[in-house]
């Protein structure tokens, strides 16, 4: 590829055909989920979708990252995700295990998924070292919310009357996650419209999966919920702040001045915005229908 060429492709101020695109898929989409019925795998798509996009909004207008605010969006949304996942997500599967024959298919399902979220994250964090002409931070972001859509969609499609609250916290991380991509990305010169396709990713994949027919198998559903519990533990346990040396966060308060002590006082902070996070969904459930 030229030079010229490569200038044009990581050109900021030139918007993603491919994020524009994503958009107009999710809309067509959302019209589908209309006529389907599914209102709530509707909200819980076009909520992350918003998410990230004011994440990168928020990140593309900051003249240099706030680590304090970072720290709150992953401790807050960590904290949401793991309570989630332990109230609604684990129970789900180890009743349905329990109808099975044995708890432990729905355990099955939880280290599964476990061991593949690891995996996938370990995998793909090695592509971010290889030299490509596509940008890798967006298509790894991309691969997790298209392959977090498609859980969130099956496990709505085969249990309908979960709530919105579960989704919701699900998502919660998309605010977050698009802000500290949209620096990296405007770190390296390439335009954040590029988060438009990890941003719709959820509704891409969440609305055609409900729409499958999942077979009523007890065991076959205690794997999927599992899966799914397993998946996105994973994802918020990657999430926790993480305010140690080397971490995205101590590379953000070395842009500051005293930065050992900016970090050591992000600890208490991280620790406090992880515990909220849970708060909130504990007393969402109680004072909301789930």
């Amino acid at each position: 590829m030229a030079i010229n060429e490569v200038r044009v492709f990581n050109n900021p101020d030139r918007p993603s055909l491919v994020g524009v695109a994503s958009v107009v898929v999710l809309i067509a989409l959302s019209a589908l989920a209309v006529t389907g019925g599914l209102v709530k795998v509707l909200v819980i798509s076009w909520v992350a979708f918003a998410a990230m996009v004011a994440g990168a909004w928020l990140s593309v207008r900051a003249e240099r990252t706030n680590p304090h605010r970072l720290v709150w969006g992953y401790g807050l949304a960590s904290g949401a995700m793991v309570t989630s996942a332990a109230m609604f997500l684990v129970p789900q599967a180890m009743g349905l295990g329990g109808q099975a024959g044995s708890p432990r298919i729905g355990g099955i399902g939880i280290a599964l998924g476990l061991v593949v979220g690891y995996g996938s994250h370990t995998i793909g964090h090695r592509l971010t070292h290889v030299e490509t002409s596509f940008d890798t931070t967006t298509a790894a972001i991309a691969a997790h919310a298209l392959s977090a859509g498609l859980i969130i969609g099956l496990v709505y499609g085969s249990m309908p009357t979960l709530g919105l609250l579960l989704g919701l916290a699900i998502v919660s991380h998309k605010g977050p996650a698009g802000y500290a991509a949209a620096r990296r990305l405007s770190r390296n010169g390439k335009s954040a419209t590029a988060l438009l396709l990890p941003a719709a990713g959820v509704g891409l994949t969440a609305i055609p999966s409900a729409l499958l027919a999942v077979p009523q198998a007890p065991a076959l559903n205690a794997v999927v919920f599992g899966f799914a519990a397993g998946i996105f533990l994973h994802v918020a346990m990657d999430f926790l702040p993480n305010c140690e040396a080397g971490s995205e966060i101590d590379e953000v308060c070395s842009l500051h001045e005293h930065s050992h002590d900016l970090l050591d006082e992000l600890r208490t902070h991280a620790v406090g915005s992880t515990v909220v996070g849970a708060g909130v969904v504990v007393v969402a459930w109680l004072a909301l229908p789930v």
